[in-house]
């Protein structure tokens, strides 16, 4: 493959005695330094020596811009394995082993997510794009929940999560259509599950599950919101359905990946 060569380029300096340096770039953008006059191996990370220990590597710019440029490829992999699920609904098998691996290679480039430095990241409304627990066709993912199909007068909307790091809410929203008999249109709904969250180590999350409020929209968005009341505490489960654990694995301005306590994959994006 052909090369660009320039000589005398700045990747290492000598501090007694200059020496002509030829770098080869090549047209996959990899570089290396030929040392005419003494050796020089360039090791990976941005070491240079030499016998007199007194040749130091200057990093090219473009370095610096490779995980960047390697995490925002990673992404928009990502986002085309999980585009057209509608949130997982519609995985298959191979779909969710191609979700799957593309937040496998996400996660592994983009590092150990500390939540203690990076918390002011979480703050906001977040929109669930996927969840291969969807996959199971029940609305409560790996959990118990309504199952979904044709026949079953409930659409799905927007999934979403609003964070607020200062008091510690965190809050599932989800937005249904419930059919109604013919002639009657049918009947919008936000279902508001409100928790509190408390964080788990370095990128661990414990949410506890608070109260759950329905308030109708569109036609009916007149009506006063309605709160469910929960069941008396000697009829309750042994294991609160509304809390649980996930470790966030990748987070920046506007991507989050976690994986749940059941082993459950999600994907969100800023909104």
């Amino acid at each position: 493959m052909a090369s660009l060569l320039h000589p005398t380029l700045p990747l290492c300096r000598r501090h007694n005695s200059p020496s002509i340096i030829t770098t080869s770039i090549s047209a996959s953008g990899e570089f290396s330094s030929i040392r005419r006059r003494r050796n020089c191996n360039l090791k990976k990370g941005g070491g240079c020596r030499s016998s007199s220990s007194d040749v130091t590597f200057i990093e090219p710019p473009w370095a610096a811009q490779s995980k960047a440029e390697l995490i925002a490829s990673l992404k928009i992999k990502l986002l085309s394995a999980v585009s057209g699920l509608n949130r997982g609904l519609a995985a298959n098998e191979d779909d969710l082993r191609k979700a799957d691996s593309a937040a496998k290679e996400l996660e592994a480039a983009g590092g150990t997510v500390d939540l203690s430095a990076d918390i002011d990241k979480l703050q906001g409304q977040w929109k669930l794009i996927y969840s291969s627990a969807f996959s199971s066709r029940t609305l409560g993912g790996s959990r118990p929940g309504p199952p979904t199909g044709r026949l079953l007068p409930i659409t799905l909307g927007q999934v979403l999560q609003r964070i607020d790091v200062f008091s510690n809410d965190f809050d599932n929203i989800v937005e249904l259509e419930l059919g109604a008999p013919w002639p009657l249109p049918p009947v919008e709904v936000t279902a508001t599950l409100a928790h509190k969250f408390k964080l788990i180590g370095s990128s661990g999350i414990k949410i506890e599950f608070q109260k759950t409020t329905v308030k109708t929209t569109g036609n009916l968005s007149q009506l006063p919101p309605l709160e469910i009341p929960q069941l008396p505490e000697n009829l309750r489960p042994a294991t609160n359905r509304g809390s649980g654990e996930f470790e966030v694995t990748y987070l920046d301005s506007d991507t989050r990946v976690t994986r749940g306590d059941r082993g459950e994959l999600r994907v969100f994006v800023i909104c």
